[in-house]
């Protein structure tokens, strides 16, 4: 009679397979009901019980005497009978264990003594002078034993332990020939639930690779034309551009298997590994196709092989040769399509990216403002939002963030309104998880003295100032001299009004005045500088550099390019060997100009603060009054007004005073 589904219940901890079906049931046990569990535990037992028997079985005989005296007890007539096998030699002072008659006189009560065969020829000679009873006997049974002890028994130990540690790391297949499997994630068809709707800010890749789903699932209209699909599509952009979701959104569209494995699991401590590992990859997805094969992190395996005079690693090598050969060995009307990504191209092979392998390489790129709302949306569909909240606005509060920056964002306003005790994300949220995001977490328990206070106070106005009184500056949109994240004692934040991808010479020229606002106004206020401003002389250095060298903005090299290439030959590339084309004049001549660049820069922004010392002293006052002065408020006193109500903003940028 079957069973209801109370009585499985009562009788089974596993509940019913969705369709009427039943879990399985464990596998039966040669011990009953009772299932074995191999540990550690065992071994040591083991160990143990191998110790004590050898200990026992193997103990040292007192018995045993030395050859010359046992030979001196048979010459002076003690022994009347000896035993002999290959391991000993054992005398006896009576005769009835061989039922040999017993001469009167000859009864003895002394035990047998044992002496260790010695080669000696004569020996046999003197047993028939003296007349003692010898014979050769067997010793098969402890032979067998003593071979099943060492090395039956050590082998079997050696095996266990081989299995119990493949266990502990996770491979279910101990045999050594598994290392040449590739470890490659199998996503079944329809198994991947992403689509091309959950991928926002990338329509232009995302356009590239419609091609790539629609040859997967209508193939012949590629072919009667003559046409060839792609081998290779490489995914190139910054870290969080959403590489990886672009793969698997292009799986799901054309509902076939999906492989996915990371470069670095092709690698292992074992020569030859990698090369199996990828022949291996190939040859299950050959047996699947149609399908797709995606390769995280290819820079892992297919970093250029110039790599300067000392050479490369050769398991890498002989990894990323394979890969060029099984890329060339199938063609591209199987089915089968190739996506890798990485965000270092310029570390990639040659051989890797010409055509025939990697024929197109995809740029998936950092989201503009369009694009940054729309991923604010589909990370915003699980989350309760206040009707007041403009995700509109926070995207333009966010320019340069990429979708795993956007992913936070959303998680922290969620974050940041239960520990508010919200039932819903309002506005501040996502201004205070941005905040939190950019300048770090706020640090309230630190306690700083009135003076520091004071020099980090002057410090945020003279950005602030610099940045109001320069052309073509980003607004500002708060300062703080609350610490936040790792050494940031204060902050000026700013906003861009729309996404810039081009920068003019002034514009460079500007962002210096801004970053050496902060010194400048701790020596308007003081007459003397801190070590606040490591971090912005840092930066100020580095665009003043860059305006030089990378960017042709020099007197002397005007539209002249001296950056630093690599020392490769054919094309190779390699950072490790970075080498500068011109002379050392040329490097003191580039030294000298970026010390002429940022001196004349500071004296600018330090005559501009001092003919704004009053409104300097105002802002600053007002600044360790509140901690926290918003763009309102600081727009109204720099014009001269009463103070407005502060309102929401969306921080980007920061300027660091560092401790």
């Amino acid at each position: 009679m079957p069973r209801s589904k109370n009585d499985w219940n009562k009788k089974s901890s596993k509940p019913p397979l969705k369709g009427g079906g039943r879990a399985p049931m464990p596998p039966s046990s040669p011990f009953g009901g009772w299932q074995f569990k191999f540990s550690l535990g065992y071994i040591v037992v083991m160990i143990l019980a191998v110790t004590l028997f050898n200990y026992f079985l193997f103990q040292a005989d007192d018995t045993i005497i030395p050859y010359s005296a046992f030979k001196e007890k048979v010459r002076s007539g003690e022994i009347k009978r000896v035993d002999m096998d290959t391991n000993y030699y054992t005398g006896y002072t009576d005769l009835a264990k061989r039922n040999v008659t017993i001469l009167p006189g000859q009864e003895s009560t002394r035990p047998p003594v044992k002496t260790v065969p010695v080669f000696d020829p004569e020996f046999t000679a003197l047993l028939d002078e003296k007349g003692v009873v010898y014979s050769a006997t067997s010793r098969e049974g402890n032979a067998v034993l003593s071979f099943v002890l060492n090395w039956i028994l050590p082998l079997a130990f050696m095996v266990l332990i081989w299995r119990l540690v493949f266990k502990r790391l996770g491979n279910t297949n101990s045999n050594v020939l598994a290392f040449g499997q590739n470890k490659a994630t199998i996503v079944a068809e329809g198994d991947v639930k992403t689509r091309f709707g959950d991928v926002a800010g990338v329509d232009e890749a995302k356009e590239e690779l419609v091609e790539v789903v629609d040859f997967l699932k209508n193939p012949k209209k590629y072919t009667d034309i003559g046409g060839k699909i792609p081998k290779g599509v490489l995914l190139v952009g910054p870290p969080g551009t959403g590489k990886t979701l672009l793969a698997r959104a292009v799986a799901g569209e054309a509902a076939v298997p999906f492989f996915r494995m990371s470069g670095a699991d092709f690698v292992e401590m074992f020569v030859g590994v990698g090369a199996a590992r990828v022949r291996d990859l190939f040859k299950q997805a050959r047996e699947k196709a149609p399908c797709i094969v995606f390769i995280d992190e290819l820079d892992a395996i297919g970093k250029s092989r110039i790599t300067g005079p000392v050479g490369g690693n050769d398991e890498r090598e002989q990894t990323l040769n394979q890969l060029l050969v099984e890329m060339d060995g199938f063609d591209a009307t199987s089915g089968l399509i190739i996506l890798a990504a990485t965000n270092r191209p310029d570390v990639l092979d040659p051989a890797l990216l010409r055509p025939g392998r990697f024929d197109r390489q995809v740029l998936v790129d950092r989201p503009d403002l369009v694009g940054r709302e729309a991923i604010l949306r589909i990370h915003a569909k699980t989350v309760k939002l206040d009707p007041s909240v403009d995700l509109a606005k926070v995207a333009r509060g966010t320019p340069g963030f990429v979708g795993a920056d956007l992913a936070n964002i959303v998680n922290e306003a969620a974050l940041l309104a239960v520990r508010g005790g919200r039932k819903k994300v309002l506005h501040g949220d996502f201004d205070a998880a941005i905040e939190k995001v950019v300048a770090g977490l706020e640090k309230k328990s630190r306690v700083m003295n009135v003076n520091e206070r004071k020099t980090i106070a002057y410090h945020e106005t003279g950005h602030a100032l610099a940045a109001a009184t320069t052309p073509g500056a980003d607004p500002v949109r708060k300062i703080s001299i609350v610490p936040r994240g790792f050494g940031a004692l204060g902050y000026t934040l700013q906003l861009p009004i729309e996404d810039r991808y081009i920068v003019t010479e002034e514009e460079l020229l500007g962002q210096i005045d801004v970053l050496l606002g902060g010194r400048a106004a701790e020596e308007v206020a003081f007459g003397r500088v801190s070590t606040g401003a490591s971090n912005d002389l840092t930066r100020a250095t580095d665009i003043a550099r860059r305006m030089i060298t990378d960017f042709g903005m020099s007197e002397r090299f005007r539209n002249v390019a001296l950056t630093k290439r690599g020392a490769g030959v054919l094309g190779g590339h390699s950072e490790a060997f970075m080498q500068r084309e011109y002379s050392e004049e040329t490097q003191r001549y580039v030294d000298d100009e970026i010390a002429r660049i940022v001196a004349a820069r500071y004296d600018r922004i330090l005559e501009l603060l001092a003919g704004k010392r009053e409104l300097l002293d105002r802002i600053a006052a007002r600044l360790l009054e509140k901690e926290v002065i918003e763009d309102g408020e600081f727009t109204a006193m720099i014009a001269g007004g009463a103070a407005e109500e502060p309102v929401a903003f969306s921080p980007v940028g920061k300027d660091d005073a560092e401790a």
